[in-house]
């Protein structure tokens, strides 16, 4: 048994391949960011899932790619968790942006990008993957996120400038109570995914005027800061990766046109291009 999993910090998609090169099961886990949650969180995680645990014993591989594994801490911390729980299996763990690259399927050179929870850039050189700049998270960081759309209305509705119209609909669909909020930023774990859940509304009215303006205005931070960092962005197709991405397409679209850029392709789920480039060599 082959298992490949694809981790953000919200979810991790796994797909487990039996030993004829076949999918056994597709399961979702919460996200397994080592970068984030403590030890016993992520250990949780993993062993509520009985499917993970009914063949535990049986895997003889874990191809893991995830959000957050880009230092030594933080993969050491994850494969020391994976082999108590799956004794006899060999582990390799990776960044999002090898997921993200192999999941495009190919060896021309371009900026890839992951928008989901967080958010990344490197470019591909057709081989290896560059970076220059290192995430700080996404407190900081995270452009164009999930969680950076979300604490963008979280202070528009507190300042009172986001329309009334759509000020009474996000009033309606989440707890905007100070405490409330409080609360899953600063005492709850996962505060990054509290924000990313907060910033589905934006994408889901992103018709209205002041949708458009926020969610375009962080597409060209995103731009101006990660993708254009890279002198080879100015002829190389920008490929993108993740849900947030798989969302904002025409936004993306437009943006992109606005700096003379060129859109590769986007890839909302990595994971199934990944299992199959393992299966095939079952």
């Amino acid at each position: 048994m082959i298992l490949v999993a694809d981790s953000g910090s919200t979810k991790t998609n796994w797909i487990a391949i039996n030993d004829k090169g076949e999918t056994h099961f597709k399961i979702d886990t919460q996200g397994l960011n080592p970068a984030v949650f403590a030890k016993e969180i992520l250990i949780e995680r993993i062993t509520l899932k009985k499917e993970l645990m009914e063949v535990k014993d049986g895997v003889k591989e874990i191809y893991f790619y995830g959000a957050g594994c880009g230092t030594p801490n933080a993969v050491d911390l994850l494969r020391s968790i994976f082999k108590e729980i799956f004794v006899n299996a060999k582990i390799e763990i990776y960044e999002d942006t090898i997921a993200a690259v192999k999941s495009l399927q190919t060896t021309t050179p371009g900026i890839v990008c992951i928008l989901g929870t967080g958010s990344n850039c490197s470019y591909f050189d057709g081989k290896e993957t560059h970076q220059k700049i290192v995430s700080l998270g996404y407190i900081l960081m995270d452009s164009a996120s999930g969680n950076f759309y979300g604490k963008q209305i979280i202070k528009d509705y507190s300042y009172g400038t986001m329309p009334t119209e759509l000020a009474k609909k996000f009033e309606s669909e989440f707890d905007l109570s100070p405490q409330f909020i409080k609360d899953n930023l600063y005492k709850f774990g996962n505060p990054n995914t509290y924000l990313a859940s907060v910033g589905r509304f934006l994408i889901e009215n992103k018709a209205s005027e002041y949708a458009q303006t926020i969610l375009k205005d962080g597409l060209r931070f995103f731009v101006e800061n990660q993708i254009l960092q890279f002198e080879e962005s100015k002829n190389a197709p920008i490929y993108f990766v993740g849900s947030i991405a798989h969302f904002l397409h025409d936004e993306i679209v437009a943006v992109l046109s606005e700096y003379n850029l060129k859109l590769g392709k986007i890839v909302r789920h990595p994971i199934i291009t990944l299992a199959e480039s393992h299966a095939s060599k079952v």
